[in-house]
């Protein structure tokens, strides 16, 4: 059995980026909202409270986390395409996921604004030079990186929880 924790794999960073695997993750980073609204049409309330593993998040979780972590992954694009080698605020995402808003506020809230942070962070990573990608970021706990690395990163995160979703409802037959 696979590791339901990493149902598409763990983040491994690609080769060499060219143009050709940069659009492909910007592709993939822009499928996100519409994947996320297919894995969780026609859940009731139940089963969107349901976690996705054993002392896992509640897919209601995992619908509110992908648009928080991903709001901040569109600033971190704009904090170093602005700034010279700026170092990003990483956030307790497991603290995120546990706040009242991410148990008491419908899915639907949170579908809606992870299509309109990618439908502004798809037009941003689209207009973007080869040249901008190379642009330098620090986290304090992984350190330096570029936004390559960020790009690829956010590539795989999306469908990452996306799979959560989609093999829960395989698992239970939803």
């Amino acid at each position: 059995m696979t590791d339901p924790r990493y149902p598409i794999g763990r983040f491994t960073p690609g080769p060499t980026p060219t143009p050709e695997s940069r659009a492909q993750h910007i592709e993939r980073i822009a499928s996100v909202p519409s994947l996320m609204r297919q894995a969780v049409s026609g859940l009731n309330h139940e089963q969107i409270n349901t976690p996705y593993r054993e002392g896992g998040w509640s897919v209601r979780q995992l619908v509110h986390h992908v648009p928080d972590s991903h709001m901040n992954a569109y600033v971190r694009f704009k904090l170093a395409l602005t700034e010279e080698s700026p170092t990003i605020k990483p956030y307790k995402e497991a603290a995120w996921a546990n706040l009242k808003d991410s148990e008491l506020t419908p899915v639907e809230v949170s579908l809606n604004i992870l299509e309109a942070v990618h439908a502004r962070w798809a037009i941003l990573l689209k207009s973007l030079q080869s040249s901008d990608f190379q642009r330098p970021y620090v986290h304090p706990e992984s350190g330096a990186n570029t936004l390559d690395h960020l790009l690829s990163l956010y590539s795989w995160h999306g469908h990452h929880h996306v799979a959560h979703i989609t093999s829960l409802r395989e698992r239970m037959k939803w």
